[in-house]
């Protein structure tokens, strides 16, 4: 594994941050309020580890991801009595037409 030399540059701030992914401040600002952009709000200004932001951007995005391990699950024999279970949990019959 190699070793990170620390350059000083490795916490940005939210406009550092804007720049490296190159996005609008606003945006990048709305990403780290919604907990999609990783990141920490320290009093009034957001702090980001570019590591973390590098990371972030090699991701899979989460639609996919989900979607991915949506379809893992399609076979699974217990999944028609676990989504049974759920809903009796919730007190309500299954929705969009899904029956039991």
């Amino acid at each position: 594994m190699a070793t990170i030399i620390p350059t000083g540059r490795e916490v940005l701030t939210l406009r550092e941050a804007a720049r490296h992914l190159r996005l609008p401040e606003n945006d990048v600002e709305r990403l780290a309020v919604l907990g999609v952009l990783p990141g920490r709000r320290l009093k009034r200004e957001w702090r980001f580890l570019r590591m973390a932001l590098d990371e972030w951007l090699r991701r899979p995005n989460d639609k996919a991801l989900l979607l991915q391990q949506a379809g893992a699950l399609a076979d699974d024999a217990a999944l028609p009595q676990l989504r049974r279970s759920i809903y009796q949990r919730r007190g309500r019959p299954e929705a969009n037409g899904v029956r039991a």
